[in-house]
């Protein structure tokens, strides 16, 4: 399910994160679907428990996942990801430098968005259409 590249630049946890994030939106994980615990993804990794805690941690802040003490973990029955302006920010800012990049690579302003169409495409579909 969740597989970590330990040579990515990326730290782990935030591998994770956006594993489960994937897998939200492409319906794989449903609301009230339950998760490994924190020690059983750390072993099933390879990774230290502190490292899922923290990815776990980060989840549940945005509204993602709920602890229920004794039950387990569980992705959220109101698994609205709450904004984070802040975040926002950053991904525009990341998404400024990728677009700096391809229109210095020779694309146009139309085929970088049929790209971005295309992702968001991708990241949106249900089965039999659009979310």
């Amino acid at each position: 399910m969740i597989q970590v590249d330990l040579r990515s630049s990326q730290p782990i946890y935030e591998q994770i994160i956006s594993q489960y994030k994937y897998m939200y939106l492409q319906g794989y994980l449903k609301k009230g679907d339950p998760i490994p615990s924190v020690r059983k993804l750390a072993l099933q990794l390879d990774v230290t428990p502190g490292t899922v805690a923290k990815a776990y941690g980060e989840l549940e802040r945005m509204g993602m996942i709920e602890t229920v003490r004794g039950r387990g973990t569980f992705i959220a029955q109101e698994a609205e990801i709450k904004r984070d302006e802040g975040m926002i920010v950053k991904m525009k800012e990341n998404m400024r430098e990728t677009c700096m990049e391809l229109i210095y690579q020779g694309m146009n302003k139309e085929e970088i968005m049929k790209i971005v169409q295309e992702l968001l495409d991708q990241l949106t579909q249900e089965e039999g259409g659009e979310k």
